[in-house]
């Protein structure tokens, strides 16, 4: 080929990375400064540590704080074991409708001690009145992110094994991301065998999920729904405009509050928001925190900076 017939067929090509490079340059100073104010919101809350992890799903923009410091998962590590579960659906490893028998007596990973649970600790204690009764798994899979029960999370990890969600997770990109055992497992806590995560293993799985990557298509929009169900929304969307779609898991245990969200935002590609703290007392600090810093990015993103 002629060198000018070369230089024609790649001109557009050369412009179309040019463009890229400058959009990219040119939202830099804007991340920075959002991260900047991040920052300095956190730095109100003393002796806490703040993990963010933020990407915009259209334009790649993003930022990160803390985002690989490790915090106990708490009750983030149900969207590995949600995601483990509708992969098997998708593999035929579980039936659509299967039932299973629920139990209240689950084995410590420890020596195998039988533990159970107290419903007064948890956020579901309705369900255990169907203690020995038939239930659907589905229906404990949403139980377990929806309303974060605590007796069905346990059921459903006897079931899809928690070494097969963590091999699930570190598959999708949530690379150090450690998920060991079900809940209130008190000889483990013990022995310090708990599960954790990163914001940045957190936004990988939440990804994944955006991509429609993490399961199949249908098993994808189903999670993406249950995640919609939420019923604690007081962290990511209490910093949005009421109604704004958010599919998002919160976890939380003594002293730690976290929020992992896909926002889905009428009229404009959706974003992933993590909020993982540690340290700070009271819960209600907590909340104010992550909805605050959920708000500093909406503000972004409604200005057009990010991606609008």
């Amino acid at each position: 080929m002629p060198l000018s017939r070369a230089r024609t067929a790649l001109a557009p090509i050369l412009l179309a990375l040019e463009l890229s490079a400058a959009g990219a340059l040119s939202a830099q100073p804007a991340m920075d400064a959002l991260r900047d104010r991040i920052a300095e919101r956190a730095s109100r809350q003393p002796g806490a540590l703040v993990g963010v992890y933020y990407h915009d799903m259209a334009s790649a923009d993003g930022l990160t704080l803390n985002a690989d410091s490790v915090f106990h998962a708490a009750s983030t590590m149900k969207v590995p074991v949600m995601i483990e579960y509708f992969r098997g659906i998708d593999s035929g490893r579980f039936a659509p409708g299967q039932q299973i028998q629920l139990t209240n007596r689950f084995a410590s990973i420890v020596d195998g001690s039988p533990y159970q649970l107290d419903a007064a600790d948890d956020s579901d204690s309705a369900l255990y009145a169907r203690v020995g009764g038939s239930i659907a798994v589905q229906e404990l899979v949403e139980r377990m992110i929806t309303r974060s029960s605590n007796l069905a999370t346990n059921a459903v990890i006897a079931l899809v094994d928690a070494r097969r969600a963590q091999a699930t997770a570190r598959a999708l990109g949530a690379t150090d991301m450690v998920v060991l055992r079900g809940v209130e497992d008190n000889l483990a806590f013990r022995a310090g065998l708990n599960n954790t995560t990163s914001a940045r293993d957190l936004g990988a799985l939440f990804r994944a999920l955006a991509r429609g990557t993490a399961a199949a298509p249908a098993s994808t929009r189903a999670m993406l729904d249950m995640l919609q169900r939420q019923e604690f929304n007081d962290e990511i969307p209490a910093g949005l405009p009421p109604g704004t779609p958010v599919a998002h898991k919160t976890g939380w245990i003594t002293g730690i509050l976290h929020d992992a969200a896909l926002v889905r935002p009428a009229g404009r590609a959706p974003f992933v928001l993590v909020v993982l703290t540690r340290g700070i007392p009271e819960q209600r600090d907590a909340q104010r925190l992550i909805a605050d810093i959920a708000a500093l990015v909406w503000g972004e993103v409604a200005s057009g900076g990010a991606g609008g």
